[in-house]
């Protein structure tokens, strides 16, 4: 029994090696599908559009939403700019709608708790309380940003230090082999053409994404028969101890899960049931926050030549935006009780009236986006 236990996870190990693997070679073919395409396939009104960082902000939000991952935005973000489509500072914006984008996917999970008051009470107030932190990162980080840049500052002196570590000598078989698995994939793309032009490099950008996309999903399935049996005993551990454990603890169960969703969907019911407070489940969600980061980290390993540094550098800001606001909350004397006090409040508010849980995700996801976007063609 022990020795079939044993081989069905080494299987899944080897799946995930060479999922995680797979996935490196859809970010290298988007990545090279999109340096091909060049800047002139992209008209100067869609690129102006996305310097407007409320539009780059409300594309991140909408994509994760749609995808139900940020994973997979963060992952194509990253190979936008490292295929030189978008600047890191455009880019920035993405990365944060990003993360409030992932937090839908908790929201939704505590309507299952509809049936029982005092569980959706609690259910709707712990997955809601991460809403409302994300969005408060980005209502203070964002103008921080546009004025002082330190995101793009600070990631750029740190994706410095691992590109200066680094030597142009030594030839890595391992992106030696990513780029002879998107010359064979490129080479096949435009097999299916008499004369491969626009539409192949199109096909070729598609089919990365699909990669990607496929690869992300599969991740996740694999991860979660590995860890999911054991994130109960995890989380009921880190409970009981600090927040720096609380928030550690979360970090490993998203990084190991490859999904900050499945970690803060766990959490849902566990609140709803009483197993864990508001308070302690804080924590988790936004060491969630940073393991979530860990996926564009691993894209950026994928991208070479000219936009590498940049590819790095915008990987780079997604951890460090996080570290940025999870630093801010705990440092500041009771600013950890602001987003838990307005998830409490909008449950009692959704609790007599479940109209307003389906209306505040609805709005919030997809009512403040659009509001942004039409206050910014005003501006």
């Amino acid at each position: 029994m022990i020795d079939s236990i044993r081989k069905s996870s080494m299987l899944r190990l080897g799946a995930l090696l060479v999922l995680l693997y797979a996935f490196l070679v859809g970010i290298t073919v988007l990545s090279g599908a999109v340096k091909s395409l060049g800047s002139g396939v992209i008209s100067p009104e869609v690129m102006a559009s996305v310097s407007n960082p409320f539009v780059g902000l409300i594309l991140g939000v909408l994509a994760t939403t749609l995808v139900q991952s940020s994973s997979v935005t963060t992952s194509l973000v990253v190979g936008l700019v490292g295929g030189g489509m978008l600047s890191v500072e455009m880019a920035i914006p993405m990365i944060m709608g990003a993360n409030i984008g992932t937090t839908v996917t908790s929201s939704i999970a505590a309507l299952g708790h509809v049936g029982n008051r005092v569980e959706f009470r609690r259910a709707f107030a712990a997955a809601t309380c991460h809403d409302f932190f994300n969005y408060l990162a980005v209502i203070v980080l964002l103008p921080l940003e546009l004025m002082t840049g330190y995101l793009q500052r600070l990631s750029l002196i740190i994706a410095g230090w691992f590109e200066a570590g680094s030597t142009e000598k030594y030839k890595s078989p391992f992106k030696a082999s990513l780029k002879a698995c998107y010359k064979a994939i490129k080479g096949f793309v435009n097999d299916r053409f008499e004369e491969p032009g626009t539409s192949a490099k199109v096909l070729l950008a598609v089919v990365g994404l699909i990669i990607i996309f496929i690869c992300l999903v599969l991740i996740v399935k694999v991860m979660r028969t590995l860890v999911l049996d054991r994130m109960q005993s995890l989380l009921s551990n880190a409970l009981d101890s600090s927040i720096i454990v609380g928030l550690f603890a979360g970090a490993v169960l998203t990084v190991a899960a490859q999904s900050s969703s499945i970690t803060t969907s766990v959490m849902v019911p566990l609140a709803g049931a009483g197993l864990i407070t508001l308070r302690q489940t804080l924590p988790l969600v936004l060491g969630a926050n940073v393991g979530t980061t860990v996926t564009a980290l691993i894209a950026a390993v994928a991208v070479v030549g000219d936009q590498a540094m940049a590819a790095r550098q915008i990987a780079m800001v997604h951890l460090l935006f996080n570290l940025t606001a999870i630093t801010l909350i705990f440092s500041i004397p009771r600013a950890a009780d602001v987003p838990i006090r307005m998830a409490q409040r909008l449950a009692m508010v959704a609790d007599k009236s479940k109209r307003w849980a389906f209306a505040y995700i609805i709005g919030m996801f997809y009512g403040v986006p659009a509001a942004l976007f039409f206050i910014s063609k005003l501006f």
